[in-house]
This record gives structure tokens, sequence and C-alpha cells, in this order.
């Protein structure tokens, strides 16, 4: 396998950096536990989880676990909350932590009372043994001496069958404040004296300020703070709408030089396979094959060897609502509130700023910085919640100790934040002569998919506003997790399938002239889509059944069960007695990460004017589920994400400059478009728990591909499915 330089900062769990029980528990307030984790919710239901196996393993009432607000000061350092990895990392360190502390509990209590640890119940957090008349409840036994001892990574965790709470829905605790319009957002939040700021800037990653009229500015907006430094503009005021008028103000007052780096947007193939890019050999696997010709169809031998390739476009995260945060800089203390995935990595790059702000400075010392993460309004992946909260940073300085708050705007969320990278998929396959794929190759490109704050190299920053700087810092190049964190332009590349032969390469771009990051399930949903679509393109080719031919492929049983399952619980997909002109179905299948979850969908489409998803099918195997309706609401809400991405999402733009911004250029999936879903899991309760937040984003995409080929008998290789390349596609 070939050496490629890879993003830092992934961490396989989450004991080794916060290994004592005092990181993760405490018993000071009587008959409540706080429970501290440093992964983040971020609408994907964690806290709940979480909770409920805190409360599992201690045996108390779900009402009793308090989950703590996170900050960087007193929460453990998880890392990013990302790549579906929550409940491993997390999930596993707050199960250790709970069983170490009820071990010690039951100990203390059977010394206090000479009784045996066989004889000991707990219930609701009160200890009783069938050999005394002693009581005790976890305040009562002096647990908070005990918490700077270590986990026990050999502790006993409950078995399986005594669960009453993990494996059983609950109401997710975050909820409330939401559903019923309380403060519970960033965009919420307001400090006393708090300022109100916006961020003038281009989409173009190179493009700088020619000049600034600052005074025709300071004119026309006495009142309003205008803060410059290098090509980083900022204005500040104590109304929002005065901030707002002051921004659209100095936009028209700004000369850009606005080079011409951006790729062709109608050869985006031609950019990906052009550009220097780093080469990896992800995977090899020889086998015995039989002999194939170079034709495009089954030829007169009955060997056969086919190809395609299939191309996906940049898209936005394209959240509902703006990145925002808020900063307070004072003398001694920088504090900072956002809605950032990765509070911790976060807080390490404003240091970096602060070190070189202060490296000369014999008068003062750079200020502790504590970031507090505090919900969004939806995020799926690296979205702007960092920059926005650099931004911040940088305008609160000017502040002199008053907060300030900052909001992109729709424009900039859209055009100037990190986005999913672009992708071109060749895949050829060779069939024996009884229709079995022997030879499988896959070679794709794409700009790498991670330039999360800590993850580049030592030195460089990607906010937004670092590059933009008098004295500018390096944009890094985005990278790629590692294969142990699951890949990124190369996630999912690896088929599930039993190939003899396989050759699978990946070729990450050393340019990015469009900013590129982690977005949901990365480099996954077009590796998928692809795959998927090919495999559709082979059954076809050979005269097999799609669902048939990939069971053909297929002895993973764990695999095998999810696709039998995704078709029996859709009576639509063999009864056809009500379909109309343009009904198509599809299905689709992968292992998320090739070891997360086991995830197949099926969908029912209607071809008219455009294309319409009406009925998605979802079975998951997940292992043990610990909130089976929270599961189930991240494998719907990311079959319906990927039904937007695959038939409306593409970002748009000029040799110079992003031409998105705003909804009516980039259309999303309307609730009145929403299809119905059908989610079952495969209950394995005696299983390893492991992600599913991103697991249908690949299998929805090649299935509706799927279903457009089979209610129109076109294939279309590139997204979005739009009316318009369906219909050049059918007049080929």
């Amino acid at each position: 396998m070939s050496t490629a330089m890879k993003a830092r900062g992934f961490v396989k769990g989450s004991l080794d950096k916060n290994p004592l029980l005092r990181h993760w528990l405490a018993f000071d307030v009587p008959g409540q536990v706080t429970l501290r984790v440093g992964k983040v919710d971020i609408g994907q239901g964690i806290s709940t989880a979480l909770a409920q196996i805190a409360a599992e393993e201690l045996d108390v009432a779900l009402a009793r676990i308090v989950n703590t607000d996170i900050n960087t000061a007193q929460n453990p350092d998880e890392g990013v909350t990302s790549g579906s990895f929550s409940i491993e990392h997390s999930g596993a360190a707050v199960r250790m932590a709970c069983a170490t502390i009820r071990a010690m509990a039951v100990a203390q209590f059977c010394q206090a009372h000479q009784v045996d640890a066989a004889t000991v119940k707990i219930v609701d957090g009160s200890f009783t043994s069938s050999a005394s008349d002693a009581r005790a409840t976890y305040w009562d036994l002096n647990l908070q001496a005990h918490l700077g001892e270590p986990v026990s990574e050999q502790a006993v965790t409950k078995p399986v069958s005594q669960y009453t709470k993990v494996g059983f829905a609950e109401p997710r605790i975050d909820l409330a404040k939401k559903l019923f319009g309380q403060a519970s957002f960033i965009q919420d939040l307001v400090l006393p004296g708090m300022l109100h700021a916006r961020v003038v800037r281009t989409s173009n990653r190179v493009g700088h300020v020619v000049s600034v009229d600052e005074a025709g500015f300071k004119q026309r907006m006495p009142e309003v703070a205008l803060v410059r430094d290098g090509s980083f503009l900022g204005v500040m005021a104590a109304r929002e709408e005065v901030a707002i008028a002051a921004a659209e103000l100095l936009e028209t007052l700004v000369q850009w030089h606005l080079p011409a780096v951006l790729p062709d947007c109608g050869d985006l193939a031609g950019f990906l396979t052009r550009t220097p890019s780093e080469r990896n050999v992800v995977f090899e696997k020889s086998g015995p094959a039989a002999s194939t010709e170079s034709v495009e169809s089954v030829g007169a031998s009955g060997s056969t060897q086919l190809s395609a390739s299939y191309l996906r476009p940049f898209i936005a995260h394209a959240s509902i609502g703006p990145s925002c945060a808020v900063a307070q800089w004072q003398s001694e203390k920088l504090e900072v509130w956002c809605h950032s995935q990765g509070i911790f990595n976060l807080k390490t790059d404003i240091e970096v700023f602060l070190r070189r702000e202060f490296a000369d400075s014999a008068d003062a010392a750079a200020p502790a910085v504590v970031v507090h993460h505090v919900d969004g309004a939806g995020c799926y992946g690296h979205n702007p919640a960092d920059d926005v909260a650099f931004d911040a940073v940088l305008l609160a300085r000017a502040a002199v100790g008053q907060p300030v708050r900052v909001v992109w705007s729709r424009a900039d969320e859209l055009s100037c934040g990190p986005s999913g990278s672009a992708h071109w998929v060749n895949l050829q396959a060779d069939l024996s002569p009884d229709g079995l794929i022997q030879n499988w190759k896959h070679e794709n490109w794409s700009n790498g998919y991670t330039s999360r704050p800590g993850r580049s190299a030592a030195g460089a920053l990607s906010f937004k506003a670092a590059s933009e700087l008098a004295q500018p810092f390096v944009a890094p190049i985005a990278l790629d997790p590692p294969m142990s964190a699951g890949g990124g332009g190369d996630r999912n590349a690896i088929p599930d399938y039993d190939f003899p032969q396989q050759s699978i390469i990946y070729h990450r771009l050393l340019e990015m002239p469009i900013r590129t990051s982690a977005i949901r399930a990365l480099g996954g949903y077009a590796n998928v889509w692809a795959i998927e679509s090919f495999m559709d393109e082979l059954a076809h080719a050979v005269q097999r059944d799609p669902v048939a031919f990939r069971l053909q492929h297929l002895s993973d049983p764990r695999a095998r069960a999810v696709i039998e399952k995704a078709i029996e619980q859709a009576p639509w997909w063999h009864d056809k007695s009500n379909d109309q002109e343009g009904t198509g179905r599809g299905l689709a299948f992968a292992r998320y990460k090739n070891n997360g979850a086991w995830c197949a969908v099926a969908v029912l489409i209607r071809a008219q004017a455009s294309i319409r998803v009406e009925r998605i099918s979802i079975a998951a195997d997940v292992g043990l589920a610990i909130n089976p309706d929270g599961v189930k609401s991240q494998l719907e809400g990311g079959a319906i994400q990927s039904c937007s991405w695959t038939l409306k999402e593409e970002l748009r733009f000029t040799r110079e400059t992003m031409l998105t911004r705003s909804w009516e250029d980039y259309p999303i999936l309307n609730f009145s478009e929403a299809p119905v879903v059908d989610v079952t899991l495969i209950d394995r309760p005696n299983e390893p728990s492991i992600g599913a937040g991103e697991a249908t984003q690949g299998p929805t995409a090649a299935a509706v591909g799927n279903a457009v080929f089979d209610a129109l008998g076109v294939r279309v290789r590139q997204l979005p499915l739009t009316p318009e390349r369906i219909l050049a596609a059918l007049s080929v």
C-alpha cells in the first residue's frame, strides 16, 4: 500500500487522554449523577444515548443523570464529534467509568456492612443486601474521594440480558427546549453589553482587498466600528440591523482582486484528473480470474469487461441556520461560545494564533482560552462553525472586553464555507462466462476531506480569516483521515463484495481552488453511489436480477440480512399493481467505512417533470442499538438528506467567484417532497454498538439512481439527477 500524507489528531478511543473517574463522573449533588463527556450533541441525540448507558451501568433512573454543558475547561477532551464514533468511543468510556464506580460502591457497601457482593442489589441508586437490613445510596458512600482513581478497563459491565434502559426508546432529553421555542441555539445567546458583527469577504480563496473607502464608510456609518486586518473586514454595532446595513454598505466600498483560479464548472472531470495529485494504492487483492476480452457488452465467448465513470459535483453543507459565534476577550481570559464539533481542536488552533500575536509582548501574556459548545441549527461535518468562532475572536479583540456576536450571511455560508469535494470515479469489472465478477478496478479523484482545526500541519490554520490577515497563516490543502478513522476520499472505495481480484486506487488533489473539508459520509457517499450503480449495470448486462446478483457476490451473513430485510419490509417492491408510468424501484447496500453499520436501502420513485422519491425502506444492523428511536432518526435523516444531494444540490461558480449565494441558487429538498421512510433495525444486542449516523448517504443515492434506470431505462452518471441531465441522457 502506498504511503500518503494523512491528517493528524485522530484518536481510537476516549480513555487514553481521560483516564480518571473524575473526568467522567461526579456525585457531589445528592440524588444526582453528573455526567461529563466531550462528544457534543449536534442533533444526533448522543446526550440521551450516553445518559442511558450511564443510568444502565449505575442502576439509577435516567432522570438522575445530568449532562453538563460541554466546555474545554471542565469536560474530557474526546477530540471531534465526527465519523459516527460517539457511541463506540464515548459510549465505551462512559460504560467503563460507570462500571468501575459501581464496583467501588459495592465494595464499600460490603465492607461497611460485612455482607457478600452476591447479596447486594441496586435499585435507583440505593444499595440493599439480602443478608442485612443495611441500606445506602451512591451519595452516602463518599465516592467523591475516589474520583481521582483511574477507570478500570477490566471492570465488569452489566450483562445485556439485564438491560432495562439501553436498547429501549427513551425521549431525547435535548428536544423540550427546541420543541417549545425556548432559548436553545447559539443564535439565541445574549450576553450583557453584546455587540453585533458581520464580516465582508470574497469566496475566491486567493482573492484579496485592493482598496477600501474607509473614509466614505465612516462618514455614512459613524456609529459603527470598522475593523480591518489585511483582507479581513468586519463591522460591529450595538444593534444587529445596523451591523447588517453596515456590511451591505461596506461591500459596495471594497475593490477586490479576484484571479481566475477556480475550476471550469463545465469540466469537473478534467479538473479532477488533470490537477496534480497524490496517488495511493488503497487495496489490492489477487486471485484466480477468468480470462476476459475488452468489450462493452456480452461477447460471443460469454466473457465481459465493462467500465463506467461517475461524477459528483462540489456540494455545500447548507445548514438551515447560518453559523454563529460569540466571543469575549478580556485581559486574562478569552471565552468563545460556538457550535463547533471539535471545541478542543478549535481551542488549540486559537492558541496557535495567540502565541504568534503575543510572542514579542513583554507587557502582557496571551489570555487563557475557554471554548463552550452551544447547540447549532444543524451540522453535517465541518461547516463554518469554526470559521465564525475565529471571526468573533478577531473582532472581540477590538471590542475592549465587550462580547461580540458574529453571524455569517447566507451567501457566505454557501460560498465561503468548506464544501464537500467533487469526485470522479472510474470503475471496471471483468465478468466470467457464468456472469460472476472476477476482477474489480476502482480509481477515484477528489480533494481531501478534512481541513478542520487541529488536523493540518503544525503552524497552518484552516480558519477562513486566518489567510485573510495582513500577516496571513498558511491555508492548508485538505488532507484525509487515515483508514483507521474510516478514510476520506477513499472511504468505502473498497467494495464489500467477494471479488477474487481487486485494485483500488485513490488520487488526492494537491491543489484546492475550492475549499473542501468534512461533510457527512465524506467520500463514502460518492464511492458507494458509484459502486452500487455499477453493480446494477453489471447485473443488467448479464441479465440478472440486481438483488440476486448482489447476493451472489456476498458471503457476509449480516450484509445479506439487511438486503433481504429492506426488500421484505417493502410490500411495494414486488406489488406493481398500482404502478403508474414512470414508476421505478432501486436498491443499494454498503457497510459504512467497511467496519460500521450494515445498511441496505430500497426506494420507490416516480419520474414525471422531475424525480420524486415516494417510499424508502431502510434495513440496518448497528449491533446493540442504545436508543433504537435515535438510531432510526439518524438513518431516516441521512436518507432524506441524501435524496436532496442526489436530486438537487450542486455548487456553481465561474473561474473568479462562487455563484451559489442563496436558496434560489442552491435548492434543497422541500418538506413537501420528503418521502415516506420505513426503518427496521436488525436486533443484535450481543454485538458491539457501531455508528449509524452516515450509513444511509451512499446507499440512498445509488438506490435512487437505480430506480431512475428502472423507470426510464436510462443511466445518468452525473449528480445531481436533474431533469436536464435525464433528458440529455434520454436523447443520446
